[in-house]
């Protein structure tokens, strides 16, 4: 498969980097890809994932058939949030994204992952920011908060602290759990936008489930290459842009530099421990 990750904008491109989706030039094939991967999960979610990331899901008309058209997707988005979806050609820099995300724009990819890759793409297709995140950004609530980590990433930069804001975002928006009614829910988009995952991060008894603490999520590693050791639970999505708004950033990075990061799966004592791991899936990856 061709990379995604650039340096630099590539031919054609805008000096945001975006570029138009081409709606029109998908194949079928593509098509079809799009629909196999939301059957599945469609068909997986309820009962697993947030009533906030469903309700996005149905507001925002994704189970039409095909890939979305963005212009019609932010239609419907900008009238619920003031979001809208841009293409981009695949990963861009940081403060591109800072920028897009602190002005409600969201940038996805424009291209799919092919039929024999439906479980795992290194690069995020448009499958996995579409699928996976939008539908979070039609809840007020949660569209404000990536809007404030935007802004703080822009602030990040001066401070040398991307790594910290970048796990903050890994955690929540990428791999969060929620407490509804009693239960764990799935929120984060590669959970939501993973097969397999959506399943592993509620009922696999290996991963740590723990309740959520800004200084431990920015001083927590994470991995990008396989199911996660850590979950982080948060009580409410307004908790979580709360915490977010209300934190002076510029001290906390400057006390959780003189600490050590921790590491991948350890459990520390002052953490809210909801469900205690067995790690046994990690050993056995480690082992084989």
């Amino acid at each position: 498969m061709e990379t995604h990750v650039l340096d630099r904008p590539p031919e054609g491109a805008n000096a945001d980097w975006t570029v138009p989706q081409d709606w029109a030039a998908y194949t079928p094939e593509e098509h079809a890809v799009w629909d196999t991967l939301f059957e599945r999960q469609a068909k997986l979610l309820p009962g697993r994932a947030s009533q906030r990331y469903l309700r996005g899901l149905d507001v925002l008309k994704l189970s039409k058939p095909g890939i979305p058209d963005f212009e019609e997707l932010s239609e419907r988005l900008m009238k619920l949030t003031g979001w809208q979806v841009v293409a981009v050609p695949g990963l861009v820099p940081d403060e591109v994204f800072y920028e897009h995300l602190a002005n409600r724009r969201f940038v996805a990819g424009n291209f799919i992952r092919r039929a024999d890759q439906l479980d795992y793409l290194q690069e995020p297709d448009v499958f996995h920011d579409v699928f996976g995140h939008v539908p979070m950004l039609a809840d007020p609530v949660f569209a404000d908060y990536v809007v404030a980590w935007g802004e703080g990433g822009l602030r990040a930069m001066r401070h040398n602290a991307i790594h910290r804001l970048a796990r903050l975002y890994w955690y929540t928006v990428e791999f969060g759990l929620i407490e509804e009614e009693g239960a764990l829910r799935i929120y984060g988009s590669g959970i939501v936008s993973s097969h397999g995952e959506s399943i592993f991060a509620l009922d696999d008894p290996s991963p740590n489930r723990l309740g959520f603490d800004l200084e431990r999520v920015m001083r927590t590693e994470y991995r990008i290459d396989d199911y996660q050791q850590n979950y982080f639970v948060i009580p409410s999505f307004e908790d979580l842009l709360r915490v977010t708004v209300k934190t002076d950033f510029a001290p906390l990075y400057a006390k959780i530099d003189k600490l050590p990061d921790i590491p991948i799966a350890e459990i520390l004592p002052g953490d809210r421990v909801i469900i205690r791991g067995t790690q046994d899936y990690a050993r056995s990856k480690a082992a084989g």
